[in-house]
């Protein structure tokens, strides 16, 4: 098989583009893609429970882990107990981490209108169709997991 005929090669590669974009910018605000998604992932209002950020990114907990103390040295975020569950740490960004936050949505925000600008709406949500059954599928679904392990 060519690789221009898998599946997930276009789906690595467009991440991998579109990655190297995010961090031309992130970089000229002192920040990498992987901070920049942290961020994005934390409630400005309510803060967010520190368990719940590595799902949503794609993170083990040892790498959020180091991630989450490097954003807290560099000024960004500030960890409390949270209120109603004294075991769970919830992560709340300061004003810093905020402004951080605000350059990576404007970033996100400019990408998804140049793409909807160019590519017309019923193909777009085609593409979101297929992209939630492939990341439904590689998640849930026992009889694809049980194909990709077989011996």
């Amino acid at each position: 098989m060519k690789k221009e005929e898998s599946i997930d090669y276009y789906i690595k590669s467009n991440w991998h583009s579109l990655s190297r974009l995010y961090n031309q910018k992130a970089q000229k605000h002192g920040i990498t893609t992987s901070i920049a998604f942290i961020l994005l992932n934390i409630s400005t209002s309510e803060g967010t429970p520190a368990t719940k950020i590595a799902p949503l990114i794609g993170l083990e907990s040892r790498s959020l882990t180091r991630a989450l103390k490097n954003l807290e040295e560099r000024g960004y975020i500030y960890k409390e107990k949270d209120t109603f569950d004294k075991r769970s740490v919830r992560i709340y960004l300061t004003e810093k981490g905020k402004e951080k936050k605000g350059k990576a949505i404007e970033t996100v925000k400019a990408f998804n209108q140049f793409v909807k600008e160019r590519i017309p709406a019923e193909k777009l949500n085609t593409f979101f169709q297929v992209s939630s059954l492939i990341m439904d599928w590689t998640e849930n679904n026992n009889e694809l997991k049980a194909l990709i392990n077989k011996d």
